[in-house]
C-alpha cells in the first residue's frame, strides 16, 4: 500500500513536470508538409467550415478546398506558439469558390442578372404580365449560371432594375423582329442593302428612257462600288443579258429571286452559293444605262415586286 502511494506521488510529480514543460496541441500537415500547430482541432475545423467552405454570401454555390489539413495530437514544448491564423490563411488561399447567378434571357441571349431563382422567376412573371402583346414571339427563359469568376458574368442587380433592363431589351428585340418581318418576303429576309447611294428611279416610275413602267429600282453609286447580295441564295445567272448589261441573278428559294444589273465586273459564277452581304459584283453602266448605278429587282415566281417594300424602306 505504501509502495502504491509512492508510485502515485511519483507519477503526479512526473506529470506535473511534463505539463510544466509541454502542452497538448495538434500538429497540422498539408500535402505532407507540417505547417504549424493549433490548440483546438474542433474549433479550427468549425472556423474553416463557417468562414471558407460555407460563407454567408448569396452568390456562393460551393467551395472546394484543395489543401486538406491532417491533424496529429501531440505534446509540444510550452515555448512553441500555435499559429492558427497562418494555417487558416494558407488553407484559404487554396480555396476555389464557384458562384451561382441567374440570368434572364430573351431569345437565348442573357439580358440581366439576379442573385436568386426566386428573383428571376419574379422578373419573368412581371415581364409576361406587362408586355403580353410584345413577347408573343420572344422566348423568355431563366439560365442558372455557375462560374468561378463573377466578373466574367454580368453584375447582379436589384429586382426593379432587372425588370427595367429586361423591358428595355424587349422593346429593342420587338423592334428588330418587326423590322425583320417588314423585310421578309415568303420566308426570305432581305437583311442587306446591295449598295449605298442615291435612289434615282423607283419601282413603277414612268420615264422617257423606257417604254414601260420601271420594274425595279436604280441606286446611283460610283463605278466599281461593291454590290452585295441582299439575302442568302444560289447564283442562277452571271453574265451579259441584253439591256441589263452584265447581270447577276440569285435564287433565294420559295420562288424569290433578285436581279443586279448594269454591273462593271462580276465576282460570282452560276452555281455559287452566297450569304447575305457577300460581294457579288461591282457597280457599272453596262447595257441600257445612262450612268453608273445598280438596277435592283425582286421577283416572286417570275413577277417583279416593289423592292422598296423590303429593302431601302
Amino acid at each position: 500500500m505504501r509502495l502504491f502511494k509512492v508510485l502515485m506521488i511519483a507519477l503526479i510529480i512526473a506529470l506535473a513536470i511534463t505539463f510544466l514543460k509541454y502542452k497538448v496541441a495538434y500538429a497540422v500537415t498539408i500535402d505532407g508538409k507540417e505547417v504549424g500547430y493549433v490548440t483546438n482541432k474542433t474549433e479550427f475545423e468549425n472556423l474553416i467550415q463557417e468562414e471558407i467552405v460555407n460563407p454567408d454570401e448569396v452568390n456562393v454555390a460551393y467551395v472546394d478546398i484543395e489543401a486538406t489539413p491532417q491533424y496529429q495530437l501531440m505534446l509540444i514544448d510550452n515555448t512553441k506558439e500555435t499559429n492558427e491564423q497562418e494555417i487558416y490563411a494558407e488553407i484559404e488561399q487554396t480555396a476555389v469558390t464557384t458562384y451561382r447567378v441567374y440570368a434572364i434571357a430573351l431569345n437565348g441571349e442573357n439580358t440581366t442578372f439576379v442573385n436568386t431563382q426566386k428573383e428571376a422567376e419574379e422578373v419573368v412573371a412581371k415581364l409576361k404580365e406587362e408586355n403580353a402583346e410584345k413577347i408573343e414571339e420572344i422566348e423568355i427563359t431563366v439560365n442558372e449560371i455557375y462560374t468561378q469568376d463573377l466578373n466574367s458574368v454580368g453584375e447582379t442587380v436589384e429586382l426593379a432594375s432587372a425588370i427595367n433592363t429586361a423591358e428595355q431589351q424587349i422593346e429593342v428585340t420587338y423592334a428588330e423582329q418587326e423590322k425583320i418581318k417588314s423585310c421578309t418576303l415568303d420566308g426570305v429576309y432581305f437583311s442587306v442593302q446591295p449598295v449605298s447611294g442615291h435612289i434615282t428611279s423607283r419601282f413603277g416610275a414612268n420615264e422617257s428612257i423606257r417604254d414601260h413602267t420601271h420594274k425595279g429600282m436604280d441606286i446611283a453609286a460610283p463605278k466599281g462600288t461593291p454590290i452585295k447580295a441582299a439575302a442568302s441564295g444560289t447564283i442562277t445567272y452571271a453574265g451579259w443579258m441584253s439591256g441589263y448589261g452584265y447581270l447577276v441573278r440569285i435564287s433565294h428559294g420559295n420562288g424569290i429571286e433578285t436581279y443586279y444589273g448594269h454591273c462593271s465586273k462580276l465576282y460570282v459564277s452560276k452555281g455559287d452559293t452566297v450569304e447575305a452581304g457577300d460581294t457579288i459584283a461591282a457597280v457599272g453602266s453596262t447595257g441600257n444605262s445612262t450612268g453608273n448605278h445598280l438596277h435592283f429587282e425582286i421577283r416572286k415566281n417570275g413577277k417583279q415586286v416593289n423592292p422598296q417594300t423590303y429593302v431601302y424602306q
